[in-house]
């Protein structure tokens, strides 16, 4: 029989197909989407079933099920599925292949100058800075664009309590102040948050699992700033420590940098 001939072509199938559902599987880690990935897998090995024992009820419930299962799946998962693409942005390979611009230093500078100003003042704030996914979508649904260079005053004015501006965050994208007001969608909850995080740390961590962002949250209940990347918030004391954890995420280093050029 056909189907007892196994030879290196099968072989060499078999192990991408695993490979792929491996490295799937790795994406999804952490997510509830994971089940589904388990349960999809499932359904695919009974379709394979289905097909090679010539099983026509089966095959044409299966066929039917896979028509609106992928729909129900894209629309339920989207935070999920727009998460895990992120991921795949933030994959060295690819960001030398976009080559990913990055602010400067001096941007850096204003940024952690301005978040311990704001905490000084007691006054609560989020500045989300882009990395490879940028934030469009967000921006043109709720925020006001400004287009200027970031400096600690104009980011402090922004989120004096008399501003208009106030509500809402900031998005920076390299070494310009893009918009204002900007509403973030809020966590998902796929892991616990502890219980003192307020509104601001759930948005905080709603931008990181739509994207790739960096998010400074200073903390107006518990005067404190911390640091937002890739689904963690960390908090830092000082200002010096700020841009130094700004500079690691945000700049690549020499060596880096010049072997992204040479790509």
């Amino acid at each position: 029989m056909d189907f007892l001939k196994f030879g290196l072509k099968d072989l060499l199938d078999i192990l991408i197909v695993w490979a792929l559902f491996y490295q799937i599987l790795k994406l999804f880690r952490g997510t509830r989407t994971a089940y589904i990935v388990f349960g999809l897998t499932g359904l695919a090995v009974v379709a394979l079933l289905a097909q090679f024992l010539n099983l026509e009820a089966l095959n044409s419930i299966i066929q039917g099920v896979e028509t609106v299962g992928v729909l129900a799946i894209i629309i339920i998962f989207q935070p999920e599925i727009r998460r895990v693409l992120a991921n795949l942005g933030r994959t060295p390979w690819l960001r030398q292949l976009l080559r990913e611009p990055h602010p400067e230093l001096g941007t850096l500078h204003e940024v952690a100058r301005a978040a311990f100003q704001l905490r000084s003042m007691g006054l609560g704030a989020l500045l989300v800075l882009e990395r490879q996914v940028e934030l469009e979508d967000l921006i043109e649904e709720s925020g006001v664009r400004l287009d200027a260079q970031v400096t600690a005053p104009l980011l402090v004015s922004i989120f004096l309590k008399t501003s208009p501006l106030h509500d809402g965050a900031v998005i920076i994208r390299q070494n310009r102040v893009v918009a204002a007001r900007v509403i973030l969608p809020l966590y998902s909850g796929a892991h616990p948050l502890p219980e003192e995080f307020g509104t601001r740390h759930k948005a905080a961590m709603g931008v990181m699992e739509h994207s790739d962002a960096v998010v400074v949250v200073v903390s107006e209940e518990r005067n404190e700033v911390r640091l937002g990347h890739d689904l963690q918030l960390e908090r830092v004391d000082t200002e010096v420590d700020l841009i130094q954890k700004l500079k690691a995420l945000l700049i690549p280093e020499p060596e880096e940098a010049e072997t992204s050029l040479a790509a």
